[in-house]
């Protein structure tokens, strides 16, 4: 683990293994902190947190720039090592790394603009000075689906506002997270400004730390079960929460849209990372009308996949993390043929080595269906259909949810219209991607608090200030 700037073990000794979720094989062990682990990347990060504020904004944002390049660099290195953990294919882990590394770019560019403003007061006796500050120690869990681009999502703002941080990585890909950490102490990291905090017992480890008072801010990504909690954490000692959530996204296919286009779009908005990310269409909602012509193209596009290891170029689709995400899978796709879907193809998961599912494709999906309500995180397409616009937008809202939509229509009047009544914080119109380092990502409702990304997700991470003058 990365402790004031030093690579050290656990205090206790333990640790846990990281395996390849293909294989099931050995890649690494890594340290299992304990509560006195945690507390020291703790004292080290408010040992380093003023000097940092301090630090010139440019110093900040050269850091970040050549963090940036050095992850361009090391592109492939990051990719491969990516998909040994994590499990997706290549050509994704490539397009994470890409991603990951126009976080540094942006908060680099971002670092340097501090924005403050200087006001007259209304009766002008006085003028008013309006500053942002860091907000000191932060804490950051990321999750296993993206481990470089969450962790520089966050490690990026954090360090852009002049804050401190200890990260905590998710334990099946956290040997990712601690590559970054190396490549950020190459370009001149300051020991202390980040901490690297390695575990099996995040409850047991974070915990303490939202207690202890010091720390300012927590960012998560991940569940909203455990999302809850740790908001519940954050309120003796009134830490500032910013949560990216759960999702359940729908994927609107109206009858005036260009199919085969949605299709494409279907393929990307759904299998992208195999389906494990927060921003997975997991609802297909379909025009009655285009559903069949919209069913058969989809079900002949998944059924194409090739399934296999990551670091196969062949491979398209690789496993899912572990063997209780595909156990869900399972459930899910049997829950809802029970209630009246039919398997169009796949529906299982695969016989042998590492943790596979078969590219899925369920039709007449009921709304009674828990897929239709809980997270799939895996490569099952759920399709339901739907009448008229009303009920589309109906089915779509009916979440606890509100992350991501997506929807299909040639006429761009009424897409607009329909996006203005989807309660969600994102939504894509004719196309199958939301995720952009230069905008704010984050949604409403269950799906979280805050923004992370664009100008927007710098400002979790600072205070305001105002300064009263006289005239």
């Amino acid at each position: 683990m990365l402790i004031d700037g030093r690579w050290v073990t656990a205090e206790n000794e333990k640790t846990f293994e990281v395996a390849d979720p293909a294989t099931g094989k050995l890649l690494a062990r890594v340290p299992d902190a304990s509560v006195r682990d945690g507390l020291a990347a703790l004292e080290s990060s408010t040992r380093a947190a003023a000097g940092w504020a301090a630090a010139p904004t440019r110093q900040r944002a050269e850091l970040l720039r050549r963090a940036f390049e050095a992850v361009v660099t090391r592109r492939e290195e990051f990719a491969r090592l990516i998909t040994a953990e994590m499990g997706k294919p290549l050509t994704e882990s490539r397009a994470e790394v890409d991603y990951g590394a126009e976080f540094l770019r942006w908060y680099s560019e971002e670092a340097a603009r501090p924005a403050g403003d200087y006001r007259i007061a209304p009766d002008g006796a006085s003028r008013l000075l309006v500053s942002r500050r860091p907000v000191g120690p932060c804490l950051l869990i990321t999750p296993w689906n993206f481990p470089l681009a969450m962790a520089t999502r966050k490690v990026a703002a954090a360090l852009a506002a002049g804050c401190t941080a200890v990260l905590k990585p998710a334990p099946q890909t956290p040997l990712t997270t601690l590559l970054f950490a190396g490549v950020l102490q190459e370009a001149g990291l300051p020991a202390g400004v980040l901490n690297v905090v390695t575990t099996l017992d995040a409850p047991g480890v974070c915990g303490p730390l939202l207690a202890d008072g010091r720390i300012r801010k927590l960012s998560f990504t991940g569940s909203t079960a455990v999302g809850r909690t740790l908001i519940a954490q954050c309120g003796p000692k009134v830490v500032r929460p910013s949560m990216e959530l759960g999702g359940n996204a729908p994927f609107i296919v109206f009858g005036d849209a260009d199919v085969e286009r949605a299709v494409d779009g279907a393929m990307t908005a759904k299998m992208r990372n195999m389906g494990e990310a927060c921003t997975a269409a997991n609802r297909l909602l379909v025009h009655r009308g285009v559903a069949n012509e919209f069913s058969a193209l989809l079900t002949e596009r998944m059924t194409s996949l090739t399934v296999g290891h990551g670091l196969d170029p062949q491979s398209q689709v690789g496993p899912v993390i572990d063997q209780a995400g595909c156990d869900k899978l399972e459930r899910l796709v049997n829950d809802a043929v029970e209630r009246g879907a039919v398997i169009g193809t796949g529906g299982a998961a695969l016989e042998g080595a590492g943790t596979f599912f078969a590219p899925t494709v369920l039709t007449g999906v009921p709304p009674e269906a828990r897929m239709f309500k809980e997270e799939i995180f895996g490569p099952v397409a759920a399709i339901t259909l739907f009448d008229d616009p009303d009920e589309a937008i109906s089915l779509a809202n009916d979440t606890e949810y509100g992350l991501v939509a997506y929807l299909y229509s040639r006429d761009l009047e009424h897409g607009l219209r329909v996006a203005e009544r989807l309660d969600f914080g994102m939504v894509a119109l004719n196309r199958a991607i939301v995720s952009n380092a230069a905008a704010p990502f984050g949604g409403v409702k269950q799906s979280g608090l805050g923004r992370e990304g664009g100008r927007e997700g710098i400002n979790d991470y600072l205070d305001l200030q105002y300064v009263s003058l006289d005239s």
